[in-house]
């Protein structure tokens, strides 16, 4: 045994048939654990950190809950980075992702049982995938001429994607609110602007969308609550020189006089800064450090509005919309950028006061505030409304939509069995494997549904022999009908994102054949 041994003594490794195994097995854990969160019945986990605090986290968005997982299993690390990339490139389906890739596996697996080779299988894979993308390009409708059926496609697409979320109850009004988002970006995917704020109290339909842009903060002592036409430099600077800190600062001094006079070159030193600053010609001042009382109460002398400790996500988003750029010195005021709006004002939401821009320069930016009974509850508000917001960014961009409700994956299975019986040789199994694994999703949907499955899949099957069907699920009645006509549509983006990353990652881990474990690292006795 000890030539064989080129391994250290605690490092594993398995081969063959042991190795396709454990990556087998593994996907499908992650699978079976993430597929009860699909689809608009589909149920939320509960994920609670091991951390300070027990934070408790009630989500059904996929990514989220992949993210949270700890995982040794490797072959189930694959499938939580596609669900990552997924979240990250369109932002939805980041659940249909990991199914696909997980049933694409699991048909595999029989598939090597019957003794075909691994890379058969990919290559039909591979054929079945490329069928199934160019299925979905002849179905596919573009509206971005007519802008006010694009709009409907825009709110059909956002009411799909928030149907599966908490939101689902009141989609309307937020599919409404994501759209009117998405559309003053006008094309461009940059989220930044869209600003959300979570207010605990009200109830979710007691959330709006707001143009302009709001900081979480309070107005200075005695400064102007109400400014038109604005301009606003934004800094990055300390405003709190103006006393000696006692501590760690060491003075020798005859007198007491002597330590008034330091502290009255300190205040005029700091009075010489709040000059410079208001040289620039601004009448509100934002700074993301502490203002003490002394420059405060200068800076309401002056008239102008001075905000102190805007959290640095506040900042640098107000220096993006109102076009000026974070300054920290003063001496030139030609160079620094000055920030533009037309009003500033303190408004309430609930119990706070918080500061209001309206009019900002880059006409895109908007706030939408969301209220909601409780912390839980606006986490998983925000996480579906930016699930929406992503989808329907991507989509103005790409203006393709599809169809939803199991129709586009019905569509690529008639195509790809097409292919099957065209293709000879041991790929035509794969290729069948392909089709059936698509029919995975409307079977999941159904069952979350807890409707009878199977004889609801037949029945599509059987409606999309005919031409041109638009049958799909329809999960609040529990039988098969008309998604065009229930209004159910997705991205053309976020299909062809799962198809492509799913086979991808099945196909990665079908190449598997040994899982070699390092040796754990040994701590050495110091003593």
């Amino acid at each position: 045994m000890a030539v064989d041994k080129i391994l250290k003594d605690e490092a594993s490794e398995e081969k063959g048939e042991r190795a396709r195994m454990a990556t087998f097995i593994g996907a499908l854990a992650i699978v079976d654990l993430i597929k009860t969160t699909l689809g608009p019945k589909g149920m939320d986990k509960i994920l609670q950190s091991t951390g300070r605090g027990h934070n408790v986290t009630v989500t059904n968005d996929g990514a989220t809950i992949m993210k949270s997982l700890l995982i040794d299993n490797p072959a189930a690390k694959v499938l939580i980075d596609i669900s990552k990339t997924q979240d990250d490139e369109v932002g939805d389906g980041t659940t249909s992702v990991v199914v696909l890739a997980g049933e694409l596996l699991r048909l595999a697996e029989k598939l090597i049982a019957m003794k075909i080779h691994p890379m058969s299988i990919i290559s039909g894979y591979r054929m079945a995938a490329e069928c199934a993308l160019n299925a979905l390009l002849k179905k596919v409708v573009d509206n971005k001429q007519d802008a006010d059926k694009f709009k409907t496609d825009l709110m059909k697409i956002a009411m799909t994607t928030l149907s599966s979320k908490i939101l689902s109850q009141d989609k309307e009004h937020f599919a409404n609110m994501a759209v009117d988002a998405v559309m003053r970006l006008k094309g461009s995917t940059n989220l930044e602007a869209i600003q959300i704020i979570k207010k605990p109290g009200g109830s979710l339909k007691d959330s709006f969308l707001d143009e302009g842009f709001i900081l979480d903060k309070k107005i200075g002592v005695g400064q102007p609550k109400r400014i038109e036409n604005a301009k606003i430099l934004v800094a990055n600077t300390a405003m709190d020189t103006d006393k000696v800190k006692i501590y760690g600062a060491r003075v020798r001094v005859d007198s007491m006089a002597k330590v008034a006079e330091i502290e009255g070159a300190e205040k005029d030193k700091m009075r010489e800064k709040v000059n410079k600053i208001i040289g620039h010609g601004i009448n509100c001042f934002v700074n993301r450090q502490l203002i003490y009382n002394f420059p405060e109460e200068l800076f309401a002398d002056a008239g102008i509005l001075a905000i102190e400790h805007a959290d640095f996500d506040g900042i640098e988003r107000l220096a993006l919309v109102t076009d000026g750029e974070i300054a920290s010195t003063f001496d030139n005021p030609e160079s620094v950028k000055l920030g533009h709006c037309k009003l500033i004002e303190e408004i309430m939401i609930g119990e706070d006061k918080l500061i209001h821009f309206s009019g900002v320069e880059m006409g895109q930016a908007c706030t939408i505030v969301l209220r909601g009974a409780s912390e839980h509850v606006l986490d998983e508000a925000e996480r579906s409304l930016h699930d929406a917001l992503c989808v329907l960014s991507q989509t103005v961009n790409d203006s393709r939509v599809l169809l939803g409700g199991g129709w586009p994956e019905m569509v690529m299975s008639k195509e790809i069995d097409e292919l099957a019986r065209k293709t000879p040789g041991k790929k035509s199994h794969a290729i069948e494997a392909f089709s059936q694994a698509l029919q995975a999703i409307p079977t999941i949907i159904a069952d979350n549904a807890g409707l009878d499955s199977a004889e609801l899949i037949s029945k599509l099957r059987a409606e999309h022999h005919q031409i041109n069907s638009t049958a799909g699920i329809d999960v609040i009645t529990g039988t098969v009908g008309d998604v065009a006509a229930l209004g159910i549509s997705e991205s053309f983006k976020v299909k062809q994102a799962i198809l492509l990353s799913a086979t991808e990652a099945a196909e990665a881990l079908l190449r598997v054949d040994e899982i070699i474990r390092c040796a754990p690292r040994r701590r050495e006795d110091r003593m």
